[in-house]
């Protein structure tokens, strides 16, 4: 093989290629000529070869900004499709506020935006763990801590991930408050946009780590002069961002589209396959940072996308609103939405007690896939065999049932742990101290 072809540019090229046929369509609007399952394909590998390039400029970024910034904006171009879906829903209740449609149009805002952050932490915080234990069958990676006994090998977080956690976790306590509103208000967007605030905040003010010794296209791109050094990453997070934004909606459409078709009911479509579809290129790109033996970075990733989600996501719901509305007014939503409001916060705070102790067993993941797949399993199969009113009633009761299964093992877990859950707030509070003005370099932490 010639050095031409082995140089990283021409898999940067061959890459951007995967993308070039979507961006066709997308220009001509051509995507009806080639069918539904044209549509999903295309803009299926479009997504695949943009989540790359997005990989590709947070690593090659890690040289100049700390690392969690740049897995920061990282998350946020990876999810910003699912907050357009969102907000579709938020404006279209705003704009008809009072009718069926409004109503229907929130509850779907609501719904969509319980079921993302429920498949990121079900699917992808389990399946990634999984993943990283899976991979090291063949070949080496630090993270992962072999143990004696049925599905005790667990991996190992980076303890610099406390910041994370602790937001998190504040942000699952108010959550909890949300359902008791007479919908999602402007008090909660303060709420939740004034905690990523300050989450970004601290970790814009931490220290460029001596970041991992890369290879291949970000050990490329670092060793360019600064400034065309951060011309590339702008460029690869701007192409990847515009790429992700225009083909995951027309991808999550076609998927809704062959699900219907398949008998699969529209609002379980819009809780589940369009949000799976839209956290698909966070899911690569951790996916990808596993395979490089990152498993840390990999997971910061899966919980800043979390932490934006839970806090951005939802306060955008009532800015939108109100804009559609032409006043200031809370996104209402019924029963149902409320039990999935709590049902979101008691996963959250379920997985967080997992990863009080910075890692996660194989025993620990299997436990939230399956308490994800049978709460999703149950669901579906109540819709399919029984007619409303009492489909809807015994859902609720399925959401309640599972909320409280999340709460007891959540809270058991923190009991055992309050020693390591101590230590997240310190190292947090530590940090935010280091970000004060005048606080130029971070504090040594204790484990």
């Amino acid at each position: 093989m010639s050095a031409r072809l082995r140089h990283p540019l021409t898999a940067v090229a061959a890459t951007v290629l995967l993308t070039v046929p979507w961006l066709g369509i997308y220009a001509t609007g051509s995507a009806e000529a080639v069918g539904t399952l044209g549509t999903v394909a295309i803009s299926g590998v479009a997504v695949l070869g943009a989540s790359f390039l997005l990989a590709w400029g947070a690593e090659t970024a890690e040289k100049d900004v700390p690392r969690a910034f740049a897995i920061a904006i990282l998350a946020v171009l990876a999810v910003a499709p699912e907050y357009a879906v969102d907000a579709l829903y938020a404006w279209t209740a705003g704009a008809n506020v009072g009718t069926e449609r409004g109503i229907e149009a929130a509850n779907l805002a609501v719904a969509n935006m319980t079921g993302a952050n429920r498949i990121l932490i079900g699917l992808g915080w389990s399946g990634i763990a999984l993943f990283t234990v899976y991979r090291t069958l063949s070949s080496a990676d630090p993270a992962v801590v072999r143990k004696p006994g049925f599905l005790r090998s667990t991996v190992q977080l980076d303890r610099n991930l406390a910041t994370e956690i602790a937001f998190l976790l504040a942000a699952t306590a108010y959550a909890f408050v949300v359902p008791f509103g007479a919908g999602i208000g402007i008090v909660d967007t303060i709420v939740l946009v004034g905690i990523y605030a300050v989450y970004i905040g601290i970790i814009i003010r931490g220290d460029v780590e001596d970041h991992d010794e890369q290879v291949g296209i970000p050990a490329y791109l670092q060793s360019f002069p600064k400034g065309r050094r951060i011309a590339s990453v702008l460029l690869l997070f701007g192409y990847s961002g515009a790429m992700i934004y225009t083909a995951v909606h027309p991808f999550a459409h076609g998927l809704e589209e062959i699900g219907l078709a398949l008998g699969i009911p529209p609002f379980f479509m819009i809780q589940w396959i369009a949000p799976l579809a839209s956290e698909s290129p966070e899911l690569i790109v951790v996916a990808y940072l596993v395979n490089k033996a990152r498993s840390t970075a990999g997971f910061n990733a899966l919980i800043s996308s979390k932490l934006n989600q839970w806090t951005l996501l939802i306060g955008t719901l009532a800015v939108v609103y109100s804009i559609a509305a032409g006043s200031v007014g809370a996104l209402p939503f019924d029963e149902k939405q409320q039990a999935e409001i709590w049902i979101t916060a008691a996963q959250s705070f379920f997985a967080l007690g997992v990863l009080a102790n910075f890692e996660i067993s194989v025993r620990e993941a299997v436990v939230v896939l399956v308490l994800f797949a049978s709460q999703v399993l149950a669901e579906f199969y109540v819709i399919r065999t029984t007619a409303e009113p009492a489909a809807t009633e015994l859902s609720i009761l399925i959401l309640y049932a599972y909320t409280a299964v999340y709460l007891a093992i959540g809270a058991a877990l923190f009991v055992v742990r309050r020693d390591e859950v101590r230590g997240i707030f310190g190292r947090t509070a530590a940090n935010a101290r280091s970000a004060l003005p005048g606080r130029s370099k971070s504090p040594e932490h204790a484990d």
